[in-house]
């Protein structure tokens, strides 16, 4: 609807706005910010075609959570030997026992939370799954100036804000 356009564009007004604001305050701290923001402009393109593939493939089968079991079955066999191998290569190795125990929280959390968002692309609009998901970098920022203490600020919570109202805006005007 034209409301949910309009709520993607607030929500995109705040992904440009805080790459803009990264662009001209933070460009002298960094040199690779250009490359940064190309490679999140690729990811976001990487994102909306995975995302338009798995809603097809969980929307052409009979049961969801089949499909989901077997989606993680196939891709957390290849996790094990990868793990192994770049442990192997550390010259200053953790202990396995704690490596393996947040793995395996990994594991746990990885169906809920991805398997959630999506069952939402089969149930619902990918497009509104899909902008809802994004919002969870505005929690990732609550987290990072909450527990790891990281510097926000006001113009960085109110382009943030805008992420969080434009996803608001397309799931109410639907």
């Amino acid at each position: 609807t034209a409301v949910q356009w309009l709520g993607v564009g607030v929500l995109l007004s705040g992904i440009f706005g805080l790459a803009v604001y990264n662009l001209r305050y933070l460009e002298t701290e960094r040199d690779t910010l250009n490359m940064a923001l190309g490679l999140a402009v690729l990811t976001g393109l990487f994102v909306a075609a995975y995302t338009t593939y798995d809603a097809y493939g969980i929307r052409a089968t009979a049961d969801p959570f089949t499909f989901l079991a077997w989606f993680f079955l196939i891709d957390g066999l290849g996790m094990p030997p990868i793990a192994y191998l770049r442990w192997r290569r550390m010259t200053d190795r953790p202990d396995i026992g704690p490596l393996m125990l947040r793995g395996l929280a990994g594991g746990l959390v990885a169906p809920l939370s991805f398997g959630a968002i999506m069952l939402a692309t089969r149930l619902d609009k990918v497009g509104e799954a899909a902008v809802l998901r994004e919002t969870s970098t505005v929690f990732a920022a609550i987290i990072g100036w909450l527990v790891l203490k990281e510097t926000v600020g006001p113009r960085r919570i109110a382009l943030m804000a805008l992420i969080a109202l434009g996803a608001v805006i397309v799931e109410m005007g639907g």
